[in-house]
């Protein structure tokens, strides 16, 4: 039987391990949730993405938010990201030096 309940658990918490979320609780005579990033309200029961790609959930105890949008992580120093927030998206690419022909003082 432990190792049922056991199994259950991994099944439960093994896709959260790389997720980031974060949980706001709330009275349970409030109607609505707020979200921290766009300021929006959103009523109990409701499900959204806001505009940083977080997916939430509106429960009647609290809000919960986690990343919609995985993160790159282990590239090189020569590389950078470019998020996309409207298509929950990013881009590994690497830096090119840009050159100039001049230059002047102040702008």
């Amino acid at each position: 039987m432990r190792s049922v309940v056991l199994g259950l658990f991994l099944c439960a918490v093994l896709p959260m391990i790389n997720a980031a979320c974060f949980t706001v609780g709330r009275k349970t005579t409030d109607k609505f949730c707020q979200d921290t990033t766009d300021k929006t309200w959103h009523p109990t029961g409701s499900v959204w993405r806001n505009s940083k790609c977080l997916d939430c959930n509106c429960s009647s105890e609290s809000m919960s938010c986690c990343d919609a949008m995985q993160m790159p992580i282990n590239y090189p120093d020569k590389c950078q990201v470019e998020y996309d927030y409207t298509t929950c998206t990013f881009e590994v690419f690497e830096k090119v030096p840009c050159s100039y022909t001049g230059s002047v003082l102040g702008k």
